[in-house]
């Protein structure tokens, strides 16, 4: 049976005045998410990736169109929302444990209830014996991981991710993309994930939104039908690369009339 629709963004456009003129960022987007499904948005740099994902999380308003959640209209951030950025956003006087606790301190959960969360959460991300450890001490991919183990904590109905791998290095990247992937098999977490990387959108993705060019608009979906778990050894199957050429093809057209200003 098909799963129902978790998260859904109907026609949804945005502009900016900056003083001399009007900016389209985005026009007419429509997506939907299901249920613990992982859903990718690739687009070219300027297309309005991060405007429509900060709309959907309530830190932005839509010029027109309206996200629903679980069918209901959002109109502000919210705890059924988490977002998870580049920038790691951690306090850096706190430990790891503290820093995921943070959030359940804010819903004044008691002491032991906090830390049983935390523990369960930073174990899942792969952290435990760390707990004690302050933000300088870690490697960026570590932090990375507490950020993701303080979203989860929270038990968000969706995860919003904005490029959160786009500051590790190749290889930690790679490895912070096999660990997510293996968290939304065990959570079965609802996922948005924005990215400019092509093999990470088909790495990750159960379906992939590929948008145009500024304004921004939904140009095609694609489902991607890799075998699980997924990992590095993914990158080289027949069926990866056939999508990865098709969102590159895509990509290269959108650059190319951008340059030649059609």
């Amino acid at each position: 049976m098909e799963k129902q629709v978790k998260l859904a963004v109907r026609g949804l456009s945005k502009a900016f005045d900056d003083g001399a003129r009007r900016v389209e960022a985005l026009t007419d987007i429509d997506l939907e998410i299901r249920q613990s499904e992982f859903v990718m948005i690739v687009g070219p740099s300027g297309c309005g990736k991060t405007t429509l994902i900060n709309i959907i999380g309530g830190l932005e308003t839509a010029s027109a169109g309206e996200v629903l959640l679980d069918g209901h209209p959002v109109s502000g951030p919210g705890a059924d929302r988490g977002m998870v950025f580049q920038g790691y956003s951690l306090f850096p006087w706190l430990t790891v444990e503290k820093n995921v606790e943070f959030g359940l301190k804010m819903k004044k959960l008691p002491t032991a209830q906090r830390r049983e969360i935390a523990q369960r959460y930073i174990e899942l991300v792969g952290l435990k014996g760390f707990e004690q450890a302050l933000p300088k001490q870690l490697s960026g991919g570590m932090k990375q991981r507490v950020a993701i183990a303080r979203t989860l904590a929270n038990e968000p109905e969706v995860l919003l991710m904005d490029e959160p791998f786009g500051a590790l290095d190749a290889q930690t990247r790679v490895v912070m993309q096999e660990l997510l992937a293996d968290i939304s098999r065990r959570t079965g977490t609802t996922i948005l994930f924005i990215t400019h990387d092509i093999d990470e959108a088909v790495l990750l993705g159960d379906r992939i939104y590929v948008m145009s060019r500024r304004p921004g608009r939904v140009r095609e979906m694609l489902t991607v039908d890799l075998p699980e778990p997924r990992s590095h050894k993914s990158l080289v199957l027949p069926e990866f690369l056939r999508i990865k050429a098709r969102i590159m093809d895509m990509l290269w057209q959108e650059s190319s009339d951008a340059a030649m200003d059609r």
